[in-house]
């Protein structure tokens, strides 16, 4: 079908398409980053990267398959990806992250890709990610945050990373002694 041809960046127009509210379909992607259809795992990757490539986040929150006909739901526990590994090149200000996803899709961090982590308030246990595109975010594994608090610096009283020309809390204020 001509309307999913891929796009010259590889990337399909989802943000584009508008088609009618088709029902639920029974999808979900776990937080551990499984993808599950109708009970069962799917362990098939090319199959998740298909999925993945018509995968949307709407304005009312809920995570949807679009294609230029249909639009279907389906339920993400955490996050749709999962961000496996950070590679980080210069220092300081100009300090550049490149966070790798469990779809192999890599995505440099910066004002087009923000860091954000929410913070449990009662045990203050970190749940950081990266936007991936549209609404769309890879949740950062413990190792890859853990990686990051490595590199992290203090700026205005914050502990948190540089990335892109942008400093990337990795927590509220106040909750890191600096």
């Amino acid at each position: 079908m001509d309307a999913l041809a891929d796009t010259s960046d590889g990337e399909r127009p989802v943000e584009q398409w508008n088609p009618d509210y088709c029902g639920e379909m029974d999808l979900v992607i776990k937080a551990d980053g499984s993808w599950w259809h109708e009970g069962s795992r799917i362990t098939r990757k090319g199959l998740i990267a298909l999925f993945a490539s018509v995968l949307r986040k709407d304005a009312d929150g809920r995570t949807y398959l679009v294609t230029p006909v249909e639009k279907l739901g389906v339920q993400v526990e955490r996050a749709p990806f999962m961000a496996i590994r950070v590679d980080a090149k210069g220092e300081g200000t100009e300090q550049r992250l490149f966070f790798l996803t469990n779809l192999d899709e890599t995505v440099e961090a910066g004002p087009d890709h923000p860091i954000r982590v929410e913070t449990d308030p009662d045990t203050m246990e970190p749940d950081p990610y990266v936007l991936v595109r549209g609404r769309l975010e890879a949740a950062i594994n413990r190792s890859v945050f853990y990686e990051l608090v490595n590199l992290a610096v203090e700026h205005d009283g914050a502990l948190g990373v540089w990335a892109g020309g942008h400093f990337f809390p990795l927590g509220p204020e106040g909750a890191h002694s600096v």
